[in-house]
């Protein structure tokens, strides 16, 4: 087994910036960025735990069916996101809530699919390229492998032109990396040159399986087995994720294969609302985690940079007021109709469609009421 690479930290626990060698390949994408990004990284992970907190609060009063919290990943989410380009096209899992918003999805359409109001969510072509969220675990890096190869094929990459060439980036959790489908598009991204990232945000647990069970070596490592480059980087870095995710990104868009990022990073609350994590987990490693939270090390950073009380002030306002406006728009969402099982099949009438539109219409009026 070979040795270990350093894993890409750019700020330590405490928001310190890192001078070592590792720190200083990845120091000119930072550089590169404006005062008002580095706030915009800032507000982007605050809003979100909000987002995420009304959620599961929405869930635990009946509002939602499920929902998968995202707490102490934002910055391995906003990171990466924030480094891809508005040609790009992104592949979620299902808690890739910080990467959709700023790919352009309207939250409450995240909350319509965790509700069980919508039978989609969003049109990807609509918001920034991000495609739907994909509860079949794994399934969605063989979506991501298939239309990077398809990019490719319509010669859409590999271009010169990073302004115009397209690439790919697929989120997966460690959990996913035990499912076939994962491995099946390494194989395919690996043979076929794909422009791709496979983003891997290993946050310790599947589920109820702890990582260290998972595999035998860091995970980033079986990258090489498939012939393409992997990358370690501390995920509750969100510089360091931004920096590497660019570099890796622009290089795949340059026509030099598919590579992986694993994030490291935790889950901090459950897998879903339906689980407890006190079952299988110690409290005091859950705890090791909380004191590196990526939000309270981002704003020791901006702190040292002289950003203001007033900075923080008003994004702690501007996360409340997003909270509310969530929750007065989920408490408005009404059931749809059971039209759009129908209506959406296919781009034109169709009529095995209608028949059944007009069979469910008089089951549900036998039934004394009207079809929805």
């Amino acid at each position: 087994m070979g040795a270990s690479a350093p894993m890409v930290q750019l700020l330590s626990t405490t928001g310190v910036v890192q001078t070592d060698d590792t720190a200083a390949e990845y120091q000119p994408y930072i550089d590169a960025l404006t005062d008002e990004e580095l706030r915009q990284f800032y507000r982007d992970m605050v809003i979100t735990r909000r987002f995420d907190l009304e959620a599961t609060n929405l869930q635990r009063q009946g509002q939602l069916a499920l929902w998968p919290p995202s707490h102490g990943q934002e910055a391995a989410q906003v990171g990466s996101a924030r480094a891809a380009r508005a040609q790009d096209h992104l592949f979620p899992s299902y808690r890739e809530h910080a990467a959709g918003m700023i790919r352009g999805v309207d939250v409450v359409d995240i909350v319509r699919l965790m509700r069980g109001v919508t039978n989609g969510g969003w049109d990807p072509a609509e918001c920034g390229n991000f495609h739907l969220y994909t509860l079949v675990l794994g399934s969605q890096a063989l979506h991501a492998t298939g239309y990077a190869m398809g990019i490719t094929l319509d010669g859409e990459t590999g271009t010169g032109d990073p302004e115009t060439d397209r690439a790919v980036m697929a989120y997966f959790g460690d959990g996913a990396t035990s499912q076939g489908d994962v491995s099946e598009a390494f194989v395919f991204a690996a043979s076929f040159t794909a422009p791709q990232v496979f983003f891997l945000q290993n946050n310790q647990w599947a589920i109820s399986v702890p990582v260290r069970v998972q595999s035998r070596i860091p995970l980033y490592q079986r990258a090489a087995g498939f012939g393409m480059p992997g990358i370690q980087v501390d995920g509750n870095d969100v510089l360091a994720s931004y920096a590497v995710t660019r570099k890796n990104l622009d290089e795949a868009r340059a026509g030099q294969g598919p590579r992986l990022i694993e994030a490291l990073t935790y889950r901090i609350g459950a897998h879903t609302t339906s689980d407890d994590p006190t079952k299988y987990r110690m409290d005091a490693e859950t705890a090791s985690w909380v004191a590196k939270d990526p939000i309270v090390r981002y704003a020791s950073y901006l702190r040292g940079r002289g950003e203001g009380d007033d900075f923080f002030t008003a994004t702690a306002s501007e996360a409340e007021d997003f909270s509310s406006d969530l929750r007065r728009r989920t408490l408005e969402l009404v059931v749809p109709s059971t039209d759009l099982i129908f209506d959406h099949i296919y781009s034109e009438q169709h009529p095995v469609m209608a028949a059944q539109k007009q069979w469910l219409a008089d089951y549900e009026a036998s039934l004394g009421g009207t079809a929805r």
